[in-house]
């Protein structure tokens, strides 16, 4: 009898153990925390994302600006001029304070010039506007191109971190030894792909409204010239 109480409390304490479910302790990792375990490389890579934000907002709304036109301008210089009144055609201009008007202002005051002079007086303000409108654009190219680079250069210290404590830890590797290197190498990684990806979005879109403004700036130079044209 005592045998077989015996056996009979060893089964039910291995059906006491398969019922038993041990639940998994649940890690939670922030965003902070996986940053900061990337080191010094994620300070870099967030230095330069504020940089690329700041210009991208800033250059926006400078082009936005810029791309604003009343339909009614160069009308109103054509019947300004035709009438010969040209001091309100340059007063028109300087009230609007738009890159079109200042190449505007720059050619109704070259009037009585050849009109290749003219022309090139134009083009002369015109580039210079684009060129004020470029200001900062080839940084966000920068940033788009060097991010990534310094995420991988942040994955080479890693993983030589990673090796220089095995070389170290000897016989007694441990995998707590490799996690900081690892993460390291990988965090890294993945943010300077992500600066770079944000920062190329970045100047795409602010490189397409500047050629907008371009067009522009031609089309109502162009508008220009050919009022000069017409015959009086």
């Amino acid at each position: 009898m005592n045998l077989l109480q015996i056996q009979q409390a060893a089964n039910d304490l291995g059906a006491a153990a398969t019922e038993t479910v041990i639940q998994p302790t649940e890690i939670k990792l922030s965003l902070l925390d996986l940053a900061t375990k990337g080191g010094w490389i994620m300070i870099i890579l967030a230095v330069l994302s504020v940089i690329a934000v700041y210009i991208f907002i800033e250059r926006y709304i400078a082009v936005s600006r810029a791309t604003k036109y009343d339909n009614g301008f160069m009308e109103r210089i054509r019947e300004y001029m035709k009438d010969g009144k040209l001091d309100s055609a340059k007063a028109l201009c300087r009230g609007n304070s738009t890159p079109i008007s200042r190449m505007i202002e720059k050619g109704i005051s070259r009037i009585g010039r050849p009109l290749s002079d003219i022309n090139s007086a134009i083009e002369n303000v015109g580039n210079l506007e684009v060129a004020q409108l470029e200001r900062g654009v080839s940084i966000l190219a920068m940033i788009a191109s060097a991010a990534p680079m310094i995420g991988f250069l942040g994955t080479v210290t890693g993983m030589i971190r990673a090796f220089y404590n095995m070389s170290m830890a000897g016989n007694n590797i441990d995998i707590s030894l490799l996690s900081s290197g690892i993460y390291e190498a990988m965090v890294t990684t993945v943010g300077g792909l992500i600066v770079g990806i944000i920062a190329y979005f970045f100047h795409a879109i602010i490189s397409t409204k500047i050629q907008k403004v371009v067009n522009l700036l031609e089309g109502k130079a162009t508008e220009f010239m050919d009022v000069l044209n017409e015959p009086a």
